[in-house]
């Protein structure tokens, strides 16, 4: 069963909440009595020794659970300038909006619905209270999206400074987000990633290369390169470097044709949506220092089950502050082999001493109705430091305690 989580306006200190309790108590053979149901904690986060999980599988609370984690929001340095809104349930106007993540904002994403912003999500902002942009006008929320106007109705309630980036269709809302970035940044990206508007599964890897960095995504079509896209790429003045993310049967080669007009074209793929996330992962043009270039141990990761995927969302800022993560898909009970292999790639190994590092992390996205304890498990033992040697700890001299 699924363990709901409320996130009132609460600090990091805060590291669980007491459930209400009920206790059933009934008599042994012996005669003892027995708790049957007995108080449980839920957390809002569970760790292992190299992992860490943001516990909900709602995508309004984990949203607010990875802010959070990154924003204790106890002093004006650690408060966000401004604060993402929009709706997950359009998960390509949302995918597109971490572009403002680093750049304006410095603020997570947080999300609404077609109702209002959510209590849960309400008290969040309060709790952060965002500084406000200088560079943009003293901003607080920007809304992304085609959002109902009780959201914007609800902000301008809560006394926040705010600004709206629109769009009539998911291509004209990347190139509205790709001209909102320029001109507060007072430069034009020239690296930009191309996702499928229509393969969530494909694109969504970009999300975490977008918090961290200035490229914006810009959408296809499987076999259609929308006006808006073609659009923004013409302000790169034809010199674009220009990424494909996802192999031909997503985005097809003729596609990929119409778009070296506009630039130098690279495209990133794999054969499903697992080896596409470790390929995005893996890449590194020296040239642009466009990509992650992940091929050696020392680094983290934000996993989330490719059965959850609006997740991803919620935890893509966990790729712009502290030990930032690029997104690899998974499953429920065990990673796939390719991510498997991958995993274990960059698993460290010490010459004497587990003390020499270096040391992996991964987030988990999700309760344990999307990854189980036993995929946590597994993930914690992959990215485990261990012997160059193949010794347990047990059989390590001078690890005998």
């Amino acid at each position: 069963m699924k363990k709901a989580f409320k996130v009132g306006v609460v600090t990091l200190a805060a590291v669980f909440v007491l459930s209400a309790c009920t206790s059933n108590n009934k008599s042994t053979d012996s005669g003892q009595q027995t708790n049957v149901s007995a108080e449980q904690v839920v957390k809002p986060w569970i760790s292992s020794k190299n992992t860490t999980r943001v516990n909900t599988s709602d995508p309004v609370e984990a949203a607010v659970i990875t802010s959070q984690s990154l924003w204790m929001a106890t002093s004006k340095d650690n408060r966000p300038g401004s604060i993402i809104l929009t709706d997950p349930n359009n998960w390509q106007n949302a995918v597109a909006s971490a572009d403002l993540i680093h750049h304006p904002s410095n603020g997570p994403i947080l999300f609404v619905t077609k109702d209002g912003i959510p209590s849960t999500t309400v008290n969040e902002i309060n709790r952060l209270q965002p500084k406000g942009v200088e560079i943009n006008n003293g901003v607080q929320v920007i809304l992304v999206g085609d959002l109902d106007q009780k959201v914007e109705d609800q902000a301008k309630d809560l006394g926040f400074k705010i600004d709206k980036v629109t769009g009539d269709n998911p291509a004209a809302l990347a190139k509205a987000i790709d001209a909102y970035y320029t001109n507060l940044a007072g430069e034009n990206p020239s690296s930009v990633i191309i996702g499928s508007m229509e393969s969530q599964e494909y694109t969504m890897p970009a999300i975490n290369w977008i918090a961290h960095m200035p490229e914006p995504l810009l959408y296809v079509k499987k076999d259609e390169v929308p006006q808006e896209t073609i659009e923004a790429l013409q302000t790169r003045d034809g010199n674009a470097n220009i990424y494909i993310l996802g192999p031909e049967s997503v985005i097809t080669a003729k596609v990929e044709k119409e778009l070296q007009q506009y630039g130098n074209t690279v495209r990133i793929s794999g054969k499903d949506p697992y080896a596409n996330a470790i390929a995005f992962a893996q890449f590194k043009d020296n040239n642009t220092g466009f990509g992650w270039g992940i091929t050696t141990p020392g680094h983290n990761f934000s996993f989330v089950s490719s059965d959850s995927p609006t997740l991803a969302i919620a935890g893509a800022p966990f790729s712009h502050l502290g030990k930032h993560a690029p997104l690899l898909w998974t499953s429920k009970d065990a990673m796939p082999e390719s991510v498997m292999n991958y995993v274990m790639s960059l698993q460290p190994k010490f010459e004497l001493s587990p003390t020499e590092g270096p040391y992996n992390h991964a987030w988990l996205i999700g309760s344990e109705d999307s990854i189980s304890l036993k995929g946590q498990g597994e993930i914690d033992n992959m990215l485990e430091i261990v012997s160059k040697s193949g010794e347990g700890h047990e059989n390590m001299p001078g690890m005998h305690h």
